[in-house]
């Protein structure tokens, strides 16, 4: 099995939700986290949680939307902490409406946060990645394999996500970089909680249990490869 111990990663969308969960948990882990998130007093607050030292962590506040920030920010990545083994694109957004009432403004800012955001990411860091034969991860949802209304922007941008994924995975093999689609389903985070109401509890995941499955999956031997991995509620409504 690969060790995670002493190794780097990158995670998008840190400051709250599965975010905040994998930063904990790869700390766990022994590794090094850049913590990336546009709400500068959120990722502060994880970072204290998670490493109240402030030895093995570092704070990037982004706006993803920003492409000359990103750019920058990624100029001298392994400035950080002398390289990146892992890169997660975890940040999400979505507006929940129809058709007709998602402005193109909408549109834009969802696809520029679950789409453009993590292609440019992992095109800034393939020099990081490649130097050290290292790994992408991409949260997706089970909003790629099957649609409900009000959500179109967000259907899109993840599906485009798990295609560039894949298409990343068969592109960059020769590389020693693997790439994985994680298929996340329904998670007690402030992304559901916060703007839907009555939702059952009971059919939505803790977290820490996703951020768990996907640090298992990094540890995989490099001979073996996770191109997509599911990880879903016993319960999931939003799947068979």
């Amino acid at each position: 099995m690969v060790t995670l111990e002493g190794k780097v990663a990158l995670i998008t969308g840190a400051a709250s939700g599965l975010g905040a969960a994998l930063t904990a948990v790869l700390l766990e882990a022994g590794m090094q986290v850049i913590m990336v998130d546009r709400q500068a007093d959120r990722l502060a607050a994880v970072r204290e949680r998670a490493d109240p030292q402030g030895h093995r962590t570092r704070d990037l506040v982004i706006d993803l939307r920003d492409r000359e920030a990103v750019m920058a920010a990624m100029a001298d990545i392994t400035g950080l902490f002398g390289g990146l083994d892992v890169l997660v694109n975890n940040a999400g957004t979505d507006v929940t409406a129809a058709i007709d009432a998602l402005t193109l403004e909408n549109w834009d800012d969802v696809v520029a946060v679950n789409l453009t955001a993590p292609f440019m990411l992992s095109k800034l860091a393939l020099p990081a990645l490649r130097a050290r034969r290292g790994q992408i991860v991409n949260i997706a949802s089970t909003a790629a394999k099957r649609a409900w209304p009000n959500a179109s922007a967000y259907h899109a941008s993840k599906w485009g996500l798990t295609g560039l994924s894949h298409a990343l995975h068969a592109e960059l093999r020769a590389d020693g970089i693997r790439v994985m689609s994680v298929v996340v389903g329904g998670m007690r985070t402030p992304f559901l909680l916060d703007r839907f109401e009555g939702l059952d509890l009971a059919r939505l995941q803790d977290p820490g249990n996703v951020a768990r499955a996907i640090a298992f999956a990094l540890t995989m031997p490099v001979e073996s490869a996770i191109p997509e991995l599911m990880v879903l509620p016993r319960q999931e409504s939003s799947w068979p």
